[in-house]
């Protein structure tokens, strides 16, 4: 194969549900023939660091221009580089240390920040436990999309305190084990507290800046057109090799794809899979896969309907052949999935044995389409309508999501289901996850296709937001999915401040939600990036959402 990097891949919180690609129509699989399939021995996590400096790289933003740069405001490959959180994570999906020399719990409720020496904003001044105060209250207070209102840190100001020179302490009601992982994404980005209470609701935007402390700097956002960042010469772990990284907005696929191959991009995140042989015969640039929590799947909108009923959803699961489905929709750059918690979300932690172990018991998605018949006759028995619509509801322009849509009804049809595809505009299908309690964006449709991302290390994200009661997370769970034992389990998983003990927790409620297909994984999506032959140094894996992974590019 050509001009796709093999290595080994080393053993993500909030979760940037939606991160849905902007990709072009795949080519039907009769008329291009089988993609080769990639396996986890053909992923790299990131490529070896520049050792040449370069005046400018130009990258291509397949998400289109952002709708903020603040932490949290909004998912973008922009604002890691920028601003840097108190852990990092590693291209293998670990915690390193970062703008926080030391960072986690000395006691079960009880966690203490340490700020690394000589650590300064991009205007010199040095960043102090009041500025980490003033970063970590935005997010518990809802000012992103990160831990705001979680129940577990003390209420008040004794939750989020300055407790020395360099030092700050956070409390808990209860054990934590989420909190580290999500402080190593966006959740625990620093910024200047006094910039940002000057600045106000303009922060983040192209008229009010930032100011943190990461490798590059803000220069200048011009809406419409680019975003100019510059290196940030005094950056504590050494100064980046490019000195101007300037983003363009690229949202079409095809557009993007043509501006790589024609050298007017360096590079970019997410390049559209359906073009995956255009960017392998390139003869100036390299497709590069890497590892990711990402996944394509389909769930229930509401609790009544057809796709409230777990039977019918796990008929829909029977009839769809995932292997196809990869190949065609993926051009092989995926991976059967057996729950929507992907491995690499748990692969770098002291306790992958037992998450390994766990995993591997799952029972794997497999065609039977006579048992699919059945389960549906055995609904119809039930009094139900089964002739009635299912509505599947996706993101306009999205050919990606229309494509694995057009599957799921040709599924569906081929066991006696009628699904029907709902197409709606950008800001009307993200409704339904930005504003989860709005039963009216729901209504109308049965089931939501979508891909989704965890940023973070950890396991517990996805099915706290699905599985569990609402008024302990499950913003999600909108067929009010109510099982003690998983919720229990998941809840021990979360609280007890023993490793082992809280993933045999997770173990245990893996098996009892997964049969329950509260979300139907059809796959899971390795992580796209294309990067110029005379460029190295990139983060290829996931982690790429949430660490400074320009950090080391730069020349070869």
């Amino acid at each position: 194969m050509k001009r796709v990097r093999a290595g080994c891949t080393a053993a993500v919180t909030a979760a940037a549900l939606l991160a849905t690609f902007g990709l072009a129509a795949c080519t039907p699989r009769d008329e291009v023939g089988a993609a080769a399939a990639l396996g986890p021995d053909d992923l790299i996590s990131s490529t070896p660091a520049g050792t040449e400096k370069v005046d400018e790289v130009t990258w291509g933003l397949a998400e289109g221009e952002p709708a903020q740069l603040a932490p949290g405001a909004d998912y973008n490959f922009v604002t890691p580089n920028l601003c840097e959180s108190l852990l990092r994570i590693d291209p293998d999906f670990g915690l390193e240390s970062g703008v926080a020399s030391f960072a986690d719990f000395v006691d079960p409720v009880t966690f203490k920040i340490r700020i690394r020496d000589g650590v300064t904003f991009w205007d010199g001044s040095p960043v102090t436990p009041e500025d980490v105060v003033y970063s970590l209250e935005r997010d518990r207070n809802e000012q992103s999309a990160y831990f705001g209102g979680t129940v577990l840190i003390v209420p008040g100001p004794d939750g989020i305190a300055v407790t020395g020179k360099d030092e700050v302490t956070v409390r808990f009601v209860a054990p934590d084990s989420t909190f580290r992982d999500m402080i190593g994404g966006g959740g625990g980005a620093v910024m200047s507290k006094a910039f940002g209470e000057k600045q106000g609701a303009a922060l983040g935007t192209s008229s009010g800046g930032l100011m943190c402390t990461g490798p590059y700097k803000l220069q200048s956002w011009t809406p419409g057109q680019d975003i100019v960042t510059v290196a940030n010469e005094d950056y504590w772990d050494g100064a980046p090799k490019v000195k101007k990284l300037t983003y363009k907005f690229v949202a079409d696929g095809t557009t993007m794809t043509n501006a790589l191959l024609a050298g007017e991009l360096d590079g970019a995140y997410n390049v559209v899979a359906a073009n995956r042989s255009q960017f392998e015969h390139s003869d100036d640039g390299t497709l590069l896969i890497g590892p990711s929590t990402a996944s394509l799947s389909f769930g229930p909108m509401r609790s009544e309907g057809l796709g409230a009923d777990p039977r019918i959803r796990q008929a829909l699961s029977m009839a769809i052949d995932r292997e196809q489905y990869i190949d065609t929709i993926l051009r092989g750059l995926g991976t059967p999935q057996s729950t929507f918690v992907a491995p690499f979300a748990w692969e770098s932690s002291d306790q992958a044995d037992i998450y390994k172990a766990g995993y591997d018991k799952l029972d794997a998605p497999t065609v039977d389409i006579d048992a699919a018949k059945k389960l549906v006759e055995e609904v119809r028995a039930d009094g139900q309508d089964t002739g009635k619509d299912i509505v599947a509801v996706i993101p306009a322009g999205n050919k990606m999501l229309s494509n694995t849509a057009a599957i799921l009804q040709s599924a569906a049809k081929e066991i006696g289901l009628t699904v029907t595809i709902d197409e709606r505009q950008a800001t009307d299908y993200a409704a339904i996850f930005a504003d989860p309690y709005n039963e009216s964006v729901r209504n109308n449709g049965d089931l939501v296709v979508a891909t989704g991302y965890t940023e973070v290390p950890g396991v517990l994200t996805y099915p706290q937001l699905f599985l569990m009661p609402t008024e302990l997370g499950g913003i999600y769970n909108w067929t009010n999915y109510d099982d003690p034992k998983v919720t229990d389990a998941i809840q021990g998983a979360r609280s007890n401040p023993d490793p082992q003990v809280a993933a045999h927790a997770y173990v245990d409620a893996q098996s009892r939600f997964t049969p329950d297909q509260l979300q139907v994984t059809l796959a899971g999506a390795y992580q796209t990036s294309y990067l110029s032959d005379d460029l190295t140094g990139i983060v290829t894996s996931i982690s790429a959402y949430s660490s400074p992974w320009a950090l080391h590019l730069g020349g070869k």
